[in-house]
């Protein structure tokens, strides 16, 4: 395993990344709080796969059917779920910004069900939280959230969802670090 501030990868520049990817790694520098850092130093190890899932989630983070203030919280729900650092500290305050309450975040944080949430974010507290630890949701549930989200609301949560476990999964691949000299989200996962 590697130390807290090295990687697995070694980090990509403009000037290190594959030759098919310099048009994808400008754009990604163009949105990205983290440079070509976090899962994008990993993903761009697969120029493809690169590709298509930067497209999937520039819909997810900025096209969704989701209001960001819960596309933001289904993301914090992946992060303290995986204890990423890096999901953890570039959606924080993203979330914050987009209205999501930081006592809800907060709760979430110290790994707590958050209290006084709003419909809206018990319904995606309550289906990211099943899907995840127990893979299904109830029929109750389902019913609660798909009057509560809609439909393409719903199906949107799982595709933010499910893609932020991805990310998790990346960053987790290449020990990717928080920027240097910022404190740990989770320091109970110091390395």
């Amino acid at each position: 395993m590697s130390t807290p501030q090295s990687k697995r990868f070694p980090q990509l520049t403009l000037e290190t990344v594959a030759p098919e990817s310099v048009g994808l790694a400008k754009e990604i520098l163009d949105i990205s709080s983290i440079g070509l850092g976090g899962p994008y130093n990993v993903m761009l190890r697969s120029p493809v796969f690169a590709d298509r899932i930067k497209r999937l989630l520039d819909y997810l983070r900025f096209g969704s059917s989701l209001p960001m203030r819960l596309n933001e919280f289904a993301i914090l729900i992946q992060a303290r779920i995986w204890t990423s650092q890096v999901e953890w500290f570039a959606h924080y305050p993203i979330a914050l910004r987009n209205g999501l309450p930081a006592h809800v975040a907060d709760d979430l944080k110290e790994n707590i069900r958050p209290r006084n949430m709003q419909p809206d974010e018990a319904a995606v507290y309550d289906v990211c939280m099943n899907m995840t630890k127990n893979y299904e949701i109830s029929d109750e549930l389902f019913k609660h959230a798909k009057e509560v989200l809609g439909e393409q609301q719903l199906v949107d949560l799982i595709a933010v969802s499910g893609t932020y476990v991805t990310i998790a999964m990346l960053l987790s691949l290449g020990e990717e670090p928080i920027p240097a000299g910022k404190p740990l989200p989770f320091p109970e996962k110091a390395r």
